[in-house]
């Protein structure tokens, strides 16, 4: 992590990609998300499905998720929420939760009203400029994720998850050149890519035996990003940094 960015939150580090805030923006910002914030233990909900939504939700440390529970008791993990995320957009426009969030490690969360939201970003014309840029690049996302499940192999969707994923935590300066955490179970990217645990087995070995990834406990390496992202056929253009941040060349 740059020194200068050490003890900023992950919001503010993640929106600072798009747009560099002033010293009483970032106060503000600060003090949004760290009024009522609340720890959670591994695998805990904290917004079930069909519950009103009454609040937005800051991932600060940890990793949490969205995921839709089958009547049959499969689950589809549908987004992973890593630092400096919102779990949601909006919350008062929405009657019901179409889905679960919960928490896939120990995670520290900032809860916001909307309205806070509201009165923020119609004070500062720059914070709300950043809110629509992490709003898109959220969508971008998801749609990523439907091309993952409707057109990449297994091998390839994998890849492409981990490549993801070291991006986006090197976004909020979470992440190496080469390496960040990797805290998911089998079972977990079983759930995120629609396979069995077999086949994630199968296909971690694969990415294992070629080389292109070490795993070792919680940690990921990835010893030749290029190829990785080769594999997986990633482009990283649709997660928007280019306009203040810089993620890492994986050429240079």
């Amino acid at each position: 992590m740059r020194a200068s960015e050490m003890f900023k939150n992950p919001l503010i580090r993640k929106l600072q990609n798009f747009v560099r805030f002033s010293e009483a923006e970032e106060l503000e910002l600060d003090r949004l998300v760290s009024e009522r914030r609340f720890v959670l233990g591994p695998r805990e909900e904290f917004v079930s499905q069909g519950s009103p939504p009454n609040r937005l939700h800051v991932v600060l440390d940890g990793w949490a998720c969205h995921y839709t529970d089958l009547p049959n008791g499969r689950r589809q993990i549908t987004a992973l929420c890593l630092p400096g995320d919102l779990c949601l957009d909006r919350v008062s426009v929405l009657q019901r939760m179409s889905h679960s969030m919960g928490s896939l490690t120990a995670v520290t969360l900032g809860q916001l009203s909307s309205a806070a939201i509201d009165e923020l970003t119609a004070t500062y014309p720059r914070i709300s400029q950043a809110m629509a840029w992490q709003s898109e690049v959220q969508t971008a996302v998801q749609r990523e994720w439907v091309v993952n499940l409707g057109q990449r192999s297994a091998t390839e969707r994998m890849a492409h998850l981990l490549c993801e994923v070291h991006m986006r935590l090197w976004l909020v300066d979470l992440a190496e050149e080469d390496s960040c955490e990797m805290p998911l179970t089998q079972a977990d990217l079983a759930e995120v890519m629609g396979l069995s645990a077999v086949h994630v087995n199968r296909v971690l070995q694969e990415l294992r035996n070629t080389g292109l990834i070490v795993l070792r406990g919680r940690a990921l390496t990835i010893p030749n990003v290029e190829a990785l992202r080769d594999t997986a056929m990633f482009d990283a253009g649709y997660l928007h940094a280019g306009r203040e941040g810089q993620y890492l060349d994986a050429n240079s």
